[in-house]
């Protein structure tokens, strides 16, 4: 095989023996490098439906692999493994298999949208990103990713108060993803908050990350609120037959 083609295959595909001999010809060591085989047999034939019932995934089907979203990620301009237009291909051809290898990656989306608004289809290129990075979660692929947990944490506290108090999102979120407090850049941030704003302001800010101030008359959207998430992840849930899989 010319060296230059094994750039084109992954890495465990190659197949060299140190001693092989066949027809009485010995063919060992990596002159005779041989491929195994890459036929796809297994697809999941449901998985971009899967993909398209979750949040952010409606509009998959509109690609037509022009390209523009990966031209444009933030994320692919310091690391060309993040693929948003090979990944959403992936999906369309159910090739699970393929995509599973990145899965550790997917979820680095850093939602700046430049995808988004490059996309001449309307696919929502970032929401596809947030939404496999959820298919993978749901799937049990991968573990809870540190932006998942700030979308819950985020989400709780609005559901419950009806409010967004910066510093409370953040306590929450570091107990959650086990991180201290005290880190070098939140200390940066504090400093030059405590030096440019109102004493007053701060004072307020401070209150409401202790007493947790609530909306008044939330109970009502709350429960409203609350109901609909739940029909959304039922929905989720159905589409990519979790509660079946579990009942089997």
């Amino acid at each position: 095989m010319p060296i230059h083609e094994k750039s084109l295959i992954r890495p465990e595909n190659l197949v060299t023996h140190e001693h092989l001999e066949i027809d009485g010809v010995d063919v060992s060591g990596h002159w005779s490098t041989f491929i195994t085989s890459r036929a796809v047999t297994d697809y999941n034939e449901q998985m971009e439906e899967e993909i398209a019932a979750l949040p952010g995934g409606e509009f998959i089907h509109r690609c037509w692999q022009c390209g523009s979203c990966t031209n444009a990620c933030t994320v692919n301009a310091i690391n060309p493994d993040f693929n948003p237009r090979y990944w959403i291909y992936l999906i369309r051809m159910g090739f699970e298999d393929e995509l599973l290898r990145d899965k550790d990656i997917i979820w680095q989306c850093v939602s700046c949208n430049k995808c988004t608004y490059a996309c001449p289809r309307d696919v929502n290129p970032e929401g596809v990103m947030k939404a496999t990075a959820h298919w993978l979660e749901l799937k049990g692929h991968t573990e809870k990713k540190p932006s998942t947990v700030f979308d819950e944490v985020f989400s709780e506290q609005v559901f419950a108060t009806g409010k967004i108090e910066d510093g409370r999102v953040l306590q929450e979120f570091f107990a959650r993803t086990k991180q201290p407090l005290l880190q070098d850049w939140l200390v940066a941030l504090v400093r030059g908050l405590a030096s440019r704003l109102p004493v007053g302001l701060l004072m307020k800010l401070g209150l409401a990350t202790l007493f947790r101030p609530r909306t008044r008359g939330w109970d009502t959207a709350s429960a409203a609120i609350e109901e609909y998430v739940s029909e959304c992840e039922a929905v989720a849930r159905k589409a990519l037959r979790l509660d079946v899989q579990g009942a089997e």
